[in-house]
């Protein structure tokens, strides 16, 4: 009998419980289990690191072993499919991070794009897919911001769509609250311009501006499901998301930003990652940066 939460009655351990190992069934379920509602393909190098991380949730569940947790899993996979997918996935980010594309996006694309819009509709997206802590978004939402004001182009409706798995990064993103650690990609200018320092109980962080909250929706999405989205966007920004992905998952994921994006649309991928031999919907046109075909 398990009680209302899903947990398996003769399971509860107290909160610190721990020293759970993870076997060779509860491994192959978790592995398959990942792989079918994230995408993301687990090989037998990864067990310690699932083991470390699940832990985690064993000890907040108060589940003794792992084949409780699996059975929770099947009992009720939405109930606790966010959080395994938030424990499993690396949200490593920064500001500016792989600063070459900001660059391409201020010194060319950002003109290009707002003097298309002038002429033939005011409507301006990019989406950030992956996006973590929101360090990316972010970002991309200072540069975009600049690039309206420079080029008298603030009547144009621009708009970024932050999304990713991860419920607990999501918060961030949306709290859009930082460590001052966290901001050494920013210049100074930008510091000063689009951050706010915080003090008394917020003494260390700093937020960012009102006017990047306006430019940035933030959502919860898998990308492996069905998208509410319809496009078009002008840029998908995906850097070092499919890295988790085997070969069939990237295929299908590529074609399905490829339907999103109109002819002459771009795509941002990350430093290790390739659309080559994977898709030719894209040619490829600087460092991990890819225009739709027409």
């Amino acid at each position: 009998m398990s009680t209302a939460a899903g947990m398996v009655q003769g399971d509860a351990v107290p909160a610190d419980g721990g020293g759970a190992t993870l076997g060779d069934a509860e491994f192959r379920f978790l592995r398959d289990f990942v792989y079918e509602h994230c995408g993301i393909a687990l090989g037998e190098h990864k067990r310690q690191l699932v083991q470390g991380r699940l832990a985690r949730r064993l000890r907040a569940l108060r589940l003794r072993h792992f084949g409780a947790y699996c059975e929770l899993l099947r009992r009720d996979p939405q109930s606790e499919l966010d959080n395994l997918a938030s424990a499993i996935s690396t949200n490593v980010t920064s500001f500016f991070r792989e600063s070459h594309h900001y660059d391409l996006l201020v010194d060319e694309l950002l003109p290009q794009w707002l003097q298309q819009k002038r002429r033939g509709g005011d409507r301006l997206r990019i989406w950030s897919a992956g996006c973590s802590t929101g360090e990316e978004p972010y970002a991309l939402a200072m540069v975009l911001a600049e690039a309206l004001e420079k080029h008298g182009a603030t009547g144009i409706d621009a708009k970024i769509l932050a999304t990713d798995l991860s419920p607990q990064a999501l918060e961030t993103a949306r709290n859009g609250v930082y460590p001052l650690d966290k901001l050494e990609g920013i210049s100074e200018e930008r510091r000063r311009r689009w951050l706010l320092r915080g003090d008394g109980e917020y003494a260390g962080y700093a937020c960012v501006h009102p006017r990047l909250r306006e430019l940035v929706t933030v959502q919860p999405l898998n990308l492996l499901h069905e998208w509410p989205m319809r496009g078009p966007f002008d840029a998908i920004f995906c850097r070092n998301v499919v890295i988790y992905f085997d070969q069939p998952t990237k295929q299908r994921l590529f074609r399905r930003y490829a339907a999103l994006l109109p002819a002459g649309g771009h795509l941002f991928l990350g430093h290790s990652e390739s659309l080559h031999g994977i898709n030719d919907d894209f040619e490829l046109i600087g460092r991990t940066v890819y225009r739709k075909l027409g």
